[in-house]
């Protein structure tokens, strides 16, 4: 029976762990609400902002669970909008957002050539 009872207790007890570990962190900036959630790692996963109408706002980063950015972008009352960053390995990835639609995409990697002006 106790065996049963210390099991129990550290079942419990990694589990609360495991779940303080995975909840976001929420902070108010005025009328923003800053939100910051976790992979099950530790590592941020995301970070970005809810406006007073609990929509998207502002900007949004998120990271792989090394912590390494994979996207940058905003967000204005919950519709993407600018220049969005989205790296995968070697390449960037631009997409121009408007109203949330996609109004172009470029892409780089590190063959791509850039010219540099000589002074």
């Amino acid at each position: 029976m106790k065996k049963i009872f210390i099991l129990l207790v550290m079942l419990a007890v990694g589990f609360s762990y495991a779940q303080e570990k995975n909840t976001p962190k929420v902070e108010k900036d005025g009328d923003l609400t800053i939100v910051t959630y976790f992979h099950d790692n530790g590592e941020v996963q995301q970070i970005g902002a809810f406006d007073i109408n609990g929509k998207l706002h502002g900007e949004w980063k998120s990271f792989d669970n090394n912590g390494n950015k994979v996207a940058i972008g905003n967000y204005d009352s919950g519709k993407k909008v600018g220049k969005w960053f989205f790296w995968e390995g070697d390449s960037l990835k631009e997409v121009d957002y408007i109203d949330s639609k996609i109004v172009s995409v470029n892409q780089w990697n590190n063959k791509t050539k850039v010219a540099i002006r000589d002074k």
